[in-house]
């Protein structure tokens, strides 16, 4: 979005500030300049930008700023249009510029906040959209990038709620744009209401059927449904759409990813022109998740020593042979994204493996808390309790992993262990029998020679009714 502002207001401005520094001046001598042609030029940069012609409205901008150096607008038509360029640096450089010239302006300061959000700058980004809100409640532009940054951060419900109440009251009023259904959808999804967030998309695409925003979260939401087909259309739709936009490229990559299918990933993320830290990331991860030498994967840690996705890979690949040093790559991941929560059932599977149940069994409840269906955390806190002979905490655990996959053998293996250990013969006896319906006799071989050696004396204890009842 371009803001282009009337000739008279500009005029006034910078006549008014000229005043002021041709005041306290302490150069008699120095050449005297004159407003109306900054605002001239100015007005030709304007309108060369409406025309799309961003380079010449770049130079025009600039040579507005020789004349004038202390020319907010200036700087901030000049970021605009670097950043239609994709020239991010450049662009941040001016919004920065504008917002010192003038600290209270919010318009340049949520478009500062976007840019420190793609750069995942969060801390920079939180101080000056939350300075853009309190100075102007109606700023829609700063309440975008304030949902954006809310929801990248994964800030708690009850801030998403307080937004998304703001973000319901700007859209109900007059003329909602596009964005702002879009970022109303973003609060929706993000607090699990797929089915409102749909209905504001809805609205988004309708009010503006190519909005970027829109087509973006359309490819977000179907992620978030795990329906990765419709993903993937959506996704080659929007870069049909928009083919020259980097972000569709790296949503498009990210999909193909997503799917599995890495080389075609790795292709469109070769033609972004100017990679986001998001883009870099999803290469690496792709790269790392590939790569098989652990050796190689230390070398490039030795340049950029905080990559999660190299540490977390690493976390895996040593999981068996080195434990005490996947867990320190486990831990290592984790604490650069703590909110990831692979990283963090990487960290735990790795305490699983270094034998440090107890602590193992921690983590695995904190994630549990978080994700009550993540199978892998509930395996792994199964294992931790049975090793340390907690058997009843162990055998609630089995029981659901049971419920969610009935046919896997091993399984039913230990939940006959546990019940054997607990007394619990006729129990154990059921469980042992569905163990070897299911079991592979070339995978599961030690456990049956176990279990068919049990049988005889555990079939006497139940005849002679031992065991609890």
């Amino acid at each position: 979005m371009h803001f282009l502002f009337s000739r008279k207001s500009i005029f006034i401005f910078v006549f008014s500030m000229l005043f002021v520094i041709s005041a306290v001046s302490v150069c008699p001598a120095q050449e005297s300049v004159e407003p109306d042609d900054a605002v001239a030029v100015f007005n030709q940069g304007q309108d060369a930008h409406e025309k799309g012609d961003l380079k010449s409205a770049i130079e025009l901008y600039q040579k507005a700023l020789k004349i004038i150096p202390e020319f907010p607008e200036a700087e901030f038509q000049m970021g605009n249009a670097y950043l239609a360029l994709n020239q991010t640096e450049n662009a941040e450089t001016a919004f920065r510029r504008a917002v010192g010239l003038r600290e209270d302006w919010t318009l340049p300061m949520a478009s500062l906040g976007t840019i420190l959000i793609q750069k995942k700058e969060y801390g920079e980004a939180e101080k000056i959209l939350t300075k853009a809100v309190e100075i102007d409640d109606t700023n829609a532009p700063a309440f975008i990038a304030l949902t954006d940054l809310r929801l990248k951060t994964k800030a708690a419900p009850e801030i998403l709620k307080q937004l998304l109440t703001k973000m319901q009251l700007l859209t109900s009023k007059a003329s909602p744009t596009a964005a702002l259904w879009t970022a109303r959808a973003a609060l929706e999804r993000g607090l699990g209401d797929k089915t409102a967030a749909k209905a504001s998309l809805s609205r988004a695409l309708l009010i503006e059927p190519g909005n970027k925003s829109a087509l973006a979260e359309r490819v977000e939401l179907a992620i978030s449904e795990n329906d990765l087909a419709g993903a993937l259309e959506f996704a080659k739709n929007f870069n049909k759409i928009a083919p020259d936009s980097d972000h569709s490229k790296f949503l498009l990559a990210r999909v193909y990813a997503e799917n599995g299918k890495t080389d075609e990933a790795l292709k469109v993320l070769e033609t972004i022109s100017t990679p986001s830290a998001d883009a870099k990331d999803l290469r690496a991860r792709i790269t790392a998740n590939s790569t098989e030498s652990v050796a190689d994967l230390e070398k490039q840690l030795e340049t950029d020593a905080k990559n999660a996705s190299l540490l977390g890979r690493l976390c895996t690949l040593l999981r068996t042979e080195n434990p005490a040093k996947a867990l320190d790559y486990c831990r290592r991941a984790y604490e650069v994204e703590p909110s990831n929560l692979n990283y963090v059932i990487g960290f735990g599977a790795a305490l699983v493996q270094a034998k440090q149940y107890e602590n193992a069994v921690t983590i695995f409840r904190q994630i549990i808390a978080v994700a009550p269906d993540n199978y892998t955390a509930h395996a792994n806190l199964a294992i931790s309790l049975y090793q340390l002979k907690r058997y009843p905490e162990a055998k609630t655990e089995y029981r659901w992993l049971s419920e969610k996959q009935p046919d896997l053998a091993i399984t039913y293996y230990f939940l006959g262990v546990i019940h054997d250990h607990m007394q619990e013969y006729m129990d154990a006896m059921a469980n042992y029998q569905l163990f070897l319906k299911y079991a592979d006799p070339g995978v599961n071989k030690l456990d049956i020679e176990r279990v068919n050696l049990r049988l005889p004396s555990l079939q006497k204890q139940i005849k002679d009714k031992k065991g609890k009842k």
